[in-house]
């Protein structure tokens, strides 16, 4: 393996140490252990503490419910009184696989403690008419049916509003979630959701269904004479719901996902969850596998709500155990993820088609719009378009003219792939009577997808989002103004020319010789696999294709589906013969004839029993080959929140260096051939990289020694920034950029969005000489003056009332903007140094590829 690794085009991996490779020995003595344990060390997981529970659930010590402390007491007692009283309960769901499996382990948790249908009862929204999130009219029907408490899954934490009426109504709310938190607590009687821990704890990564199952978890502990049915049965359920929702696969996310797989491989000989067993088997799997869920039962419930919009069956297929019902209804998730397949192949074949017609070399955002196209797989095949050219792509369907049902809250946070997000609630539209456009966005190259968009909020309808994707609807008119501004924004930050797809790095070079049972094996040690711990992706050098063929999927009905795959053999020099393999979703046309370099994912097909190859990229055989040769990453040094000066100059002389203790500027070098020190928090990944690619180019260390200072609430800051306009009109004095985020501790963006504030508060904003002049104009309005008084005199100020100009919408994009900053902020300083080493790694292999490709 040493000399297999040693032959990449960098640095040469080194072997792992040796206690990890014994430590990988020990847990699966009949594998070598090398490529499991080189794959551990350089993806940053190197405590030998850590290292038993990681591999073996068994030896992993899980977080007790009583983690989310008062907030679990109150919800548990909530419970205890529902039950004592016997109140109806209602459970509010989601309709993606995270929030259908959440719904379903409170079905199933809670039935055990109170009489299902009768009091207890479970509600999803319609994806295609009411959205994510709590909305009015679903209150409205379950107060009529008579329900005294609502509890959440995989929702609610950003629905005050519609908290605050259940409130009116009599009706107490539990929340279980784990999207971002906002800035004030939501009013409701207990708010579980793992954000409120750091970044680096334990339960911080739990999806939706993980923290339903908590809840759960609690309740078993506090009435154990109850339950008749054992708490691991709902573990299948949570497996489920984790893998597929994408989230982070670390701590107890891991642990659950391990033991939950356990459970669902027993499903094939003992179905215990008839509808989980027909769904294993219309797709052929066997539970064993962490793709099984991904590839398998993920994609069909999710297809329902894409398809038809409700969703709510699938509740009943996860926890009925009535086999007849149950495979009717997998049945119908299974025409339901056909035509999913069907649509997305009709979707993308129309997109190409639109994109032949744009000039990429002009296009930085690619934004298409169709009245025909099906909203519910807009959001697939962007990403295929997103990864394909590299850069962030939008698709509208263009055809209702009824805006959606919508919550009070303006927004549902769409939040499965990074903790950097949060919500903003746009400016309405001017015309209320306007075709509203629904549309989805996905992004590549890292580029701030959510950033992008919410920047052009004020023709938004409504948002939301995070880097990775999101999710919009706009007036129909404004979608050409909206695609030009989204592409002059993200030019004046990247050239096209930098806007390529983003080569797919490979964690391996390995032959065909290798491919098989043994390294599988070993391979299969860092499942499950997922974000932060990708399955590994292995190189092929100088490899051919033979045995070429593809054909169109059938449908339960034998009728042809528009989706194809194609099957080959993979050959090369190492072997007499070649290993099998398959390439979803290309037709054979598509394949090398010639030589090339391969990069694959090993996967064991239990339909056919086999091992064999997913095809994951393809290029031309090259001398410098685009492979991540796990760049070792020791220049970055944590010192953040350390307590003052001292304790980083002392830690710095650890480094040889000498801080500049009295230099106040953003960036302090200390020994400039040596360190630079780091000491403001960034609010964006793309912030450090910028630091990354510094230290790199300059051959330096980089210290992060920031700390978070204490965060002063967002209003107080706009009362601030008003103040100091006041005071620059009056003494006509200029003040610079950095003058004001530093006074006023925060970023760009927020700056941007204070200063259309001021604007339409009265004031005039002016850059000249590299400065600011901030002047009153002396029509300043009596309603604008009003704002002004009321955010000094009531720091609780709400700025939604009817006597208050549109400029309201501008101070609360200003406070959501903060509010934003402060959180990533926050985050920043608590992310665990090997996230940002892992990013850091992925900076400087791409940038050693563009420079060396282009």
């Amino acid at each position: 393996m040493t000399e297999l690794l040693q032959n990449l085009p960098s640095q040469p991996l080194s072997q792992p140490p040796a206690w990890l490779i014994q430590a990988v020995r020990k847990h699966a003595p009949q594998l070598p252990g090398n490529y499991a344990a080189a794959l551990l060390w350089y993806r940053g997981i190197q405590n030998p503490e850590a290292i038993p529970g990681f591999l073996n659930p068994k030896l992993y010590q899980p977080a007790s419910p009583w983690e989310f402390g008062q907030e679990m007491h109150r919800a548990t007692d909530r419970i205890q009184q529902a039950i004592n009283s016997n109140e109806k309960v209602a459970i509010w769901g989601d309709f993606d696989a995270d929030g259908i499996t959440s719904t379903s382990v409170l079905w199933d948790g809670l039935g055990e403690f109170f009489a299902q249908n009768d009091q207890l009862t479970y509600y999803i929204p319609n994806r295609l008419t009411e959205s994510h999130g709590l909305n009015i009219p679903g209150i409205d029907k379950l107060h009529e049916s008579g329900i005294s408490l609502i509890i959440t899954c995989d929702t609610g934490s950003t629905n005050i509003a519609e908290i605050e009426y259940a409130t009116s109504l009599n009706i107490d709310t539990i929340i279980t979630d784990h999207h971002t938190l906002p800035d004030d607590r939501p009013p409701a009687t207990a708010i579980i959701n793992p954000r409120y821990f750091p970044a680096n704890h334990q339960l911080f990564n739990l999806s939706g269904v993980a923290v339903a199952y908590k809840l759960i978890e609690a309740l078993y502990h506090t009435l154990p004479d109850i339950p008749q049915r054992p708490l691991t049965d709902l573990l299948e359920l949570v497996a489920i719901g984790l893998i597929a929702d994408l989230v982070q696969l670390t701590g107890d996310s891991r642990y659950l996902a391990q033991i939950g797989i356990e459970q669902l491989q027993k499903q094939i000989k003992n179905p215990t969850r008839p509808g989980v067993a027909k769904l294993l088997d219309l797709c052929k799997r066997t539970g064993d596998r962490p793709t099984d869920i991904s590839f398998g039962i993920g994609p069909r419930i999710n297809a329902v709500s894409r398809i038809q919009g409700d969703a709510k069956f699938c509740v009943e297929l996860l926890t009925s155990r009535d086999k007849k019902r149950c495979e009717e209804l997998a049945n119908l998730t299974e025409i339901a993820n056909t035509r999913r397949k069907s649509l997305q192949k009709d979707v993308a074949k129309d997109a190409a088609e639109k994109l032949a017609k744009l000039d990429l070399s002009t296009t930085s955002v690619i934004v298409l719009s169709d009245p025909q196209w099906p909203v519910g797989v807009l959001g697939l095949v962007a990403g295929q378009i997103a990864q394909e050219y590299g850069r962030p792509v939008i698709l509208f369907c263009t055809e209702g003219s009824e805006k959606i049902n919508p919550s009070l809250a303006e927004t549902q946070v769409i939040d499965s792939l990074n903790p950097d997000l949060a919500t903003v609630s746009p400016s309405k539209s001017q015309n209320p009577k306007a075709p509203i456009a629904r549309g989805s966005a996905r992004s590549a190259n890292q580029i701030d997808l959510y950033q992008l968009v919410k920047d052009q909020a004020h023709l938004l309808d409504r948002f939301g989002g995070h880097p990775f994707a999101a999710g919009l609807s706009l007036p129909v008119e404004n979608i050409p103004i909206f695609t030009d501004a989204v592409n002059q924004q993200l030019r004046q930050q990247y050239s096209t020319d930098s806007l390529t797809a983003a080569p797919v790095q490979a964690d391996l070079k390995i032959t065909v010789a290798e491919l098989g049972k043994e390294l599988f094996q070993e391979l299969k040690l860092l499942e499950p696999c997922g974000m932060g711990n990708p399955a590994p992706k292995l190189l092929i050098e100088n490899c051919w294709f033979q045995n070429i063929k593809n054909k169109n999927i059938q449908d339960l009905k034998g009728n042809q589906v528009k989706y194809i795959k194609t099957s080959f053999e993979v050959w090369d020099e190492s072997s007499d013969r070649g290993f099998p393999g398959i390439w979803w979703g290309h037709y054979r046309d598509e394949v090398p004839q010639g030589r090339c370099d391969a990069t694959v994912e090993l996967d064991f097909n239990t339909y056919t029993s086999d091992y064999e190859v997913r095809l994951i990229s393809v290029q031309e055989s090259r001398d410098e080959k685009q492979v991540n040769p796990q760049t070792k990453i020791d220049w970055i040094v944590d010192w953040r929140n350390r307590n003052n000066d001292e304790e980083l100059l002392a830690a710095s002389r650890n480094l040889g260096s000498q801080m500049l203790a009295e230099n106040p500027d953003y960036l302090e070098i200390a020994d400039r051939e040596n360190s630079i020190i780091l000491k403001e928090c960034p609010a964006s990944w793309d912030e450090l990289r910028i630091w990354f690619r510094k230290a790199q180019q300059t051959k330096q260390k980089l210290a992060i020694a920031y700390s978070l200072p204490p965060p002063l609430p967002p209003q107080q800051i706009c009362q601030q920034l008003i103040g100091i306009a006041k005071y620059l009109s009056r003494t006509n004095k200029p003040v610079t950029r950095h003058q004001l985020t530093q006074k006023l501790g925060i970023g760009d963006t927020a700056l941007r969005w204070g200063f259309t504030t001021l604007k339409n508060l009265g004031f005039q904003v002016n850059y000249r000489d590299r400065a600011f002049h901030i002047t009153r104009q002396p029509e300043t309005t009596e309603k604008g003056e009003k704002i002004s008084k009321a955010l000094f005199s009531s720091p609780s100020t709400q700025f939604d009332e009817p006597n208050f100009p549109p400029a309201v919408g501008f101070v609360a994009q200003f406070l959501a903007a903060v509010s934003e900053e402060q959180f990533r902020r926050k985050y920043f300083c608590e992310v665990p140094l090997s996230t940002i080493v892992s990013i850091a790694r992925e900076t400087v292999v791409q940038e050693d590829y563009t420079e060396n490709f282009f």
